[in-house]
């Protein structure tokens, strides 16, 4: 449990930042779901409820995720379910429970960088950028890969595509973390294939997303593709599951989602 001495109500973006960057253990809290987890002193909780950051917003072009929102709101929400096969809904389903999903908010999900984050590795397959006040609008796999910093993701943006998609997991149990995840895209023909819990975070397997052919993607394509993003990320041990299970599930994963996604297409 944490342990929080003060707590701030900003009005604006701009005074919850320099409340946050006040003090180096201020911090965001979003719905502290994960915080209530670790042991830490935090001088200043920075409570962002009063900014109007929890939203879900369709326009022709995007979707917008109001860091805010929670993932129960990415599950139940009908934009995210008519979009990419259902993928983001289908991610979040399983997380913990209800009662957790009703608290944990997307911009803590994704600005934290959970390597057991099912949200981070469906977002990664579907072009997703994120907006940081301070930092800007970048790709979610440039964020991914910058030093971290004290800032505040404002919002998540996915492009409105034609996108086919498909989201694959193994947990011991179906409440429990994820011991892999793996995510699949394409759309004009250009694939995207995102493995995460490795049990670091989620990153794209970019070389075996380019073995996939424009014009068709035959079984032995799929099977090459499976195997190459295995060997082009690497995998760790820990209490859920080795590295060496991991790599081969990540063979059978990749497989089944390359799969579902051509017959969608």
């Amino acid at each position: 449990m944490f342990t929080l001495l003060n707590v701030a109500q900003p009005d604006t973006l701009q005074e919850a930042y320099k409340i946050l960057t006040a003090k180096r253990s201020n911090t965001i809290l979003g719905g502290s779901s994960y915080l209530r987890m670790g042991s830490q002193s935090i001088h200043t909780g920075v409570d962002l409820s009063k900014l109007g950051l929890q939203y879900i917003q369709e326009t022709e072009s995007f979707i917008e995720i109001g860091a805010m929102a929670t993932l129960r709101n990415v599950e139940k929400h009908p934009a995210l379910a008519k979009y990419f096969n259902g993928i983001l809904p289908q991610a979040v389903s399983n997380i913990i429970g209800v009662q957790f999903r009703n608290v944990a908010t997307v911009g803590a999900s994704v600005f934290s960088r959970y390597g057991f984050s099912d949200l981070i590795t469906a977002l990664l397959v579907l072009d997703t950028e994120v907006e940081l006040f301070h930092g800007g609008r970048m790709s979610l796999a440039d964020f991914l890969d910058t030093p971290r910093t004290k800032d505040i993701l404002t919002k998540v943006i996915i492009p409105v595509t034609g996108r086919q998609a498909a989201y694959y997991t193994l947990r011991n149990s179906a409440s429990d973390y994820p011991l892999l995840a793996v995510a699949v895209s394409c759309y004009d023909n250009q694939w995207q294939i995102a493995v995460g819990a490795r049990p670091t975070r989620a990153k794209l397997a970019v070389h075996a997303a380019g073995l996939l052919t424009a014009a068709a993607v035959a079984p032995e394509d799929i099977e090459q593709a499976a195997q190459q993003a295995a060997e082009e990320l690497p995998f760790g041990d820990n209490m859920r599951a080795s590295a060496e299970y991991r790599r081969a599930m990540c063979r059978v994963l990749v497989k089944r989602a390359v799969t579902e996604v051509a017959v969608c297409k």
